[in-house]
């Protein structure tokens, strides 16, 4: 027996409850889901972006007091309104929350705690925050100016390079902190010399490691303030070793940076989220960590309009998913059969994952974002992880022909 579709779902339920279903799978799909080809969802990404670029302009300029004196009118309106948009925001993210796949399986309150807790819930909530804080405690205005620069955090959520940054910082996190633990060492041992060197000198800058630390990390970033400047020919020599010595040390951190950004890139021009694989429903018999699991061998690819994507017969088989955009297949050993039109959330191509050799010919009807699963990772997937790849099998073994509906040219030419 087949399982009934969202669609079927959603159309048997009674309307109220099928409405505020809908409802709510649409507000999801625009807030959290980030579908790169819905325009809802670019224009309030793009909306919410800039609303939060102009309250850090407005909180730069407001810290002039000519400007916020003539104008003090209207950067209360703009904050209350900002405010009242981030708060509705905000809350409408708790409502939508259970639709996301992770938390279908828990009730509404549950899943609402523990999405709250989420690192970006976390910083939309420290946006709001303090507005709200200053009706029940006395803080500083300039205090609560500072804490508005938060709200510069959620870009996060709305900005492809910042989340790339942050997953960059992420991954090298032990090399970059062993370059700071290097850093530190080596102001230490500069502090330690120039102290050695020049700590007896009458009126000595340097007559203790803590107040040569100052010159050690001027000098080793190559700032050199010259407020604290060694006077003997040794430590003018010292001096030279260590703004040697920095020049290359910085060099190390940003060559590590570099590739990291540059590993990210080719292996995918877009980002592939939880949501987007767990919404496939070749992975509904998987649970949500071996979702997680299952995305180090995922790869994106973004196909333009009218772009061969695979070919039928082509060695090396791959599983398809539509993130976004609509793909026409057609197969060529079935040539009496008309091709078919696959829109967001289908996909093709996993009996080729078992026999190795793809089954249909794909182009792009639009741009389209695939998520690509090809037979070597399967392969792979299976020594690494027997339990996910036999759960996959299932699935393949089960999935339906996608052309099963496919109407016969012949009948549409008698008609």
């Amino acid at each position: 027996m087949t399982q009934p579709t969202s669609h079927e779902i959603a159309t048997n339920a009674p309307p109220a409850s099928r409405k505020d279903r809908t409802l709510k799978a649409r507000l999801y799909r625009i807030l959290e889901a980030g579908h790169s080809h819905d325009w809802q969802s670019r224009v309030f990404e793009g909306a919410m972006a800039t609303l939060i670029i102009l309250n850090v302009v407005a909180f730069t300029v407001e810290t002039v007091p000519s400007i916020h004196d003539r104008h003090a009118f209207f950067f209360l309106v703009f904050d209350l309104v900002s405010i009242g948009v981030f708060t509705i925001e905000y809350a409408v993210r708790l409502w939508v929350c259970t639709e996301h796949p992770p938390f279908r399986g828990l009730s509404s309150t549950r899943a609402r705690l523990k999405f709250a807790r989420s690192p970006l819930m976390i910083v939309d909530f420290l946006a709001i925050a303090p507005f709200y804080l200053s009706f029940l405690f006395a803080i500083d205005l300039r205090v609560l100016r500072i804490l508005r620069l938060l709200r510069f955090f959620k870009l996060a959520r709305f900005s492809p390079a910042f989340n790339t940054m942050l997953r960059v910082l992420t991954r090298e996190r032990d090399a970059l902190l062993g370059v700071l633990i290097v850093l530190v060492g080596m102001v230490i041992i500069a502090a330690s010399l120039l102290y050695l060197v020049e700590g007896d000198q009458p009126g000595s800058e340097f007559a203790t490691v803590p107040e040569s630390m100052w010159w050690a990390i001027a000098t080793l970033t190559t700032v050199g303030y010259g407020d604290v400047t060694p006077v003997t020919a040794a430590g003018k020599l010292l001096a030279g070793v260590v703004m040697v010595c920095g020049l290359g040390f910085f060099a190390l951190p940003i060559g590590i940076i570099a590739s990291a950004f540059m590993d990210e890139f080719r292996r995918q021009d877009f980002i592939v989220t939880w949501g987007m694989a767990a919404r496939a429903p070749i992975f509904s018999t998987l649970n949500p960590g071996e979702i997680a699991e299952l995305l180090s061998v995922l790869k994106a690819r973004t196909a333009p309009p009218g772009s061969l994507i695979a070919t039928d017969g082509e060695r090396s088989g791959a599983l398809f998913m539509i993130g976004a955009g609509a793909i026409e297949l057609r197969d060529v050993d079935r040539p009496e059969l008309e091709p078919i039109v696959l829109d967001e959330g289908r996909y093709w191509g996993a009996r080729s994952l078992m026999t190795g050799i793809q089954g249909e010919t794909a182009l792009a009807v639009a741009t389209s974002d695939l998520i690509v699963l090809d037979q070597e990772d399967f392969r792979r997937l299976g020594r690494t992880r027997p339990q996910i790849h036999a759960k996959l099998m299932e699935s393949i073994r089960a999935a339906p022909d996608p052309f099963a509906k496919a109407p016969l040219i012949e009948e549409n030419s008698d008609d």
